[in-house]
């Protein structure tokens, strides 16, 4: 499945090789050939193979191939040879490693976050007809928004993510009122398993988002596995994780937009014995397409003064997070909603 310049391989029983050029996908219903020089990404969703050879391939004409699991979950990335200039790299560590640094970016990070979220659920709330729905909804949009002022008083990254939590909790309160009237009801945000159809989208969302961002981040020979928010271990994407943060209000913006407009159902989710819910292989499909549609809207971004493709979002801040570590800029500028 094709979109774009991402190719996606959702079959379980899928085996991606490379021949003269191009990747050649193996399904029970046949073979697709792909060629190469039209690919960016490659996905491969749950028990999907690729070859050694097809790896090979990938990573010498700089696509980046990521394995998710159904869920959305990163399992790995693969891309080429650590791009960009060494001496970026070793601004990055020492920013990581320097606490007042890592706490002021941490800071911007999550301040974007709580501003983005709040005028999410603000736009929610204004597109609300009931009236005491609407005003729960902007109600929360207010305390989300006053939640951003403590953050210039935190001195630690645990009070950082104290303030980060406080206002999650808060948010993922006025998502289960956005859509108290739908045919897919949201409680609480829950993963590891996903509970309900809501969180099985936005767990898948995220993971989706995660990927981006830590191609941009990579692309740009940065570490992607360094993190400010999300401090560095071994296997995590951290860098990724909190670059998503600012991004996530636009996750969830998408899959309320799909509940709402009932592009998406019950029938598109099938739960699991020990209680997990997750996305059928056809439910999975019409969330990609979706989601590869919705990556062309534009929207405005603040410090460029111009409208951008959201695709292009990832790419945007992992370069101004560059420009800052080398000091370029004096803080990192973080991704606000204009409206």
């Amino acid at each position: 499945m094709r979109y774009l310049n991402t190719v996606y391989v959702r079959e379980h029983r899928a085996r991606v090789a490379h021949r003269r050029g191009s990747l050649l996908v193996s399904l029970p219903s046949g073979k697709r050939r792909v060629p190469l020089e039209a690919v960016d990404a490659l996905v491969l969703l749950g028990g999907a193979q690729i070859t050694t050879q097809a790896v090979d391939a990938c990573v010498r004409r700089g696509v980046r191939v990521a394995a998710l699991t159904m869920k959305g979950a990163v399992r790995f990335v693969v891309g080429g040879a650590t791009s960009g200039n060494v001496h970026l790299r070793l601004a990055h560590y020492r920013a990581v490693e320097d606490e007042a640094h890592s706490l002021r970016i941490s800071k911007v990070i999550v301040a974007a976050k709580l501003q983005n979220s709040s005028r999410v659920v603000g736009r929610w709330g204004r597109d609300e007809r009931e009236t005491v729905r609407a005003d729960r909804l902007l109600r929360r949009a207010l305390q989300i928004r006053e939640r951003v002022a403590k953050l210039a008083d935190a001195s630690s990254p645990d009070q950082v993510r104290g303030i980060e939590g406080d206002a999650a909790r808060i948010y993922f309160r006025a998502l289960e009122i956005a859509l108290s009237t739908s045919n897919l009801r949201f409680r609480r945000r829950n993963r590891r398993p996903p509970r309900d159809p809501v969180n099985a989208m936005l767990g898948f969302c995220y993971g989706l988002l995660v990927t981006e961002l830590t191609g941009a981040v990579e692309g740009l020979g940065l570490d992607y596995q360094m993190g400010f928010l999300h401090r560095p271990r071994s296997g995590r994407p951290s860098l990724a994780l909190d670059l998503a943060e600012e991004l996530r209000a636009l996750a969830d913006r998408f899959v309320v937009g799909l509940v709402r407009r009932r592009q998406i159902g019950p029938g598109s989710f099938v739960e699991t014995p020990g209680g997990g819910v997750y996305l059928t292989d056809d439910g999975r499909q019409s969330l990609i397409e979706a989601w590869e549609r919705d990556k062309d809207r534009e929207l405005q971004h603040r410090l460029l003064r111009r409208r951008v493709e959201r695709w292009a979002l990832p790419l945007v801040q992992a370069t101004l997070l560059a420009r800052h570590l080398r000091g370029d800029l004096p803080a990192y500028p973080a991704y606000v909603l204009a409206s």
